[in-house]
């Protein structure tokens, strides 16, 4: 399909430079392609556009496979395609759910590009669910990530398992020091973007100063002073992450908590509802700082300082994306002082000693239990809570329609109107489950 005519359906008026080069290297000769960009900086669709091209829709076979470290960037990769309404067919693989699931949701929708963690690309592999033989691109975003120690041996045995790869595409934030030899990179056009698009001109890093060993109270100090913008306060241990979003839940925040010790339905719920505004307080380890694709992010909160350069790349690269502007903060106490890696300018950040109310985000989630099985669209629902649910248009935000449920965030205001007006009322003539998204 056209790329004018995709952009114009995804409301985006110009690509970026980076975007640019990278169509043109992927349109024009036969090598492969290392891209180096920031977080933020549009790499999914700076792929994507032109790979649309290259896939043929009349066939139903797998054509391309994108490799992706998480199960979220799987997720968001896959809507990103779907959305641009280009005729190919996507599917997201990744772990927490059964393979067999899976592989039935590929029969049925005939997927002409999966995105894929490793683990679970091997395992469809081993059953024969993907015909390797067909696929022409193979594509790997985070490589930085998805060579890291540990995906090693999963990535060497998926890579050497498609055999008519033609074309690979490696993308990261943070460049590697080298990239192993079983990935198969021949001629390589390198697009390095690092240098021409630096994140510094685009955020303000502060620093907080703790009295105490313990920081939870001026961590919240500071939230009460950041009112109603969306931050996310980043942690290096699961644990940590627990008391600290408890903590900020007792003081009454709209808080949100992501580390890889939850559940896939655990972690959809905690994304869902900071990227729809229904909690503007987004607490998580490191896992939160790749994969995530949520606009508007406002404030980075280093609560513990990144354990490594490329964490610090990539946590601060959550905010300041395209044109916004964004801020970063680093919470120290007296033991602690700045990374090495941090040049840039750091101002202390004052907190006031009057602080405002507590800010409360303008939307809440609910769960409808109805999804895509169901041919629900998303007109259905919008009919559903306005004819049910008693809200209007205004009212009513983001939705994300699943397999078999649904999420939507609808004014809090309406919160308890709608759960009670809508719970059990029939969709399309089925009744359903209403419920908040706690």
């Amino acid at each position: 399909m056209n790329i004018d005519s995709i952009l114009q359906r995804l409301k985006i008026e110009q690509l970026s430079a980076m975007q640019e080069k990278t169509i043109a290297a992927m349109r024009g000769n036969e090598n492969d392609i290392v891209l180096l960009s920031p977080t933020g900086s549009g790499k999914t669709l700076a792929y994507l556009l032109p790979l649309q091209e290259q896939v043929d829709a009349e066939n139903n076979d797998v054509q391309a496979i994108v490799i992706v470290p998480g199960r979220e960037l799987a997720a968001q990769s896959a809507g990103v395609l779907t959305d641009m309404k280009c005729g190919l067919r996507a599917q997201a693989c990744y772990g927490g759910r059964m393979t067999m699931e899976e592989h039935r949701l590929m029969m049925k929708n005939q997927p002409q590009v999966i995105f894929s963690t490793p683990g679970r690309l091997n395992d469809h592999l081993d059953k024969g669910n993907i015909n390797a033989d067909s696929v022409c691109w193979l594509v790997i975003d985070e490589f930085d990530k998805c060579l890291e120690m540990g995906f090693q041996e999963e990535m060497q045995n998926a890579v050497s398992r498609l055999p008519n790869v033609k074309r690979r595409v490696l993308l990261s934030a943070t460049d590697a020091e080298q990239i192993p030899r079983f990935v198969n990179m021949r001629r390589v056009t390198r697009i390095d973007c690092l240098a021409a698009e630096e994140q510094s001109d685009k955020i303000s890093i502060f620093k907080v100063i703790s009295q105490s060993k313990d920081k939870l109270d001026v961590l919240s100090r500071l939230l009460r002073q950041l009112g109603d913008e969306s931050s996310i306060v980043f942690l290096n241990y699961r644990e940590s992450v627990e008391r600290t979003s408890d903590y900020l839940l007792q003081q009454g925040f709209s808080v949100s908590a992501f580390h890889g010790g939850l559940d896939q339905k655990q972690r959809e719920d905690a994304l869902f509802k900071f990227s729809n505004g229904s909690a503007n307080i987004f607490v998580s380890t490191d896992l939160g700082s790749r994969g995530l694709d949520i606009p508007d992010i406002k404030n980075i909160i280093h609560y513990h300082l990144p354990e490594t350069e490329q964490a610090y790349i990539h946590r601060i690269g959550r905010t300041g994306r395209w044109n916004a502007q964004g801020r970063a903060f680093f919470l120290l106490n007296q033991q602690e002082q700045l990374p090495e890696y941090v040049t840039d300018d750091v101002a202390e950040y004052h907190i006031a000693d009057d602080l405002p109310e507590l800010a409360k985000p303008r939307m809440a989630t609910v769960y409808i239990g109805k999804g895509k099985k169901d041919k629900l669209s998303k007109g259905d629902i919008v009919g559903f809570l306005c004819k049910k649910g008693g809200l209007n248009n205004s009212e009513i935000g983001r939705i994300d329609i699943r397999e078999r449920y649904c999420y939507v965030a609808v004014s809090r205001q309406k919160l308890q109107q709608v759960i009670q007006n809508a719970s059990g009322e029939k969709i399309k003539g089925i009744k359903t489950v209403v419920e908040k998204v706690e």
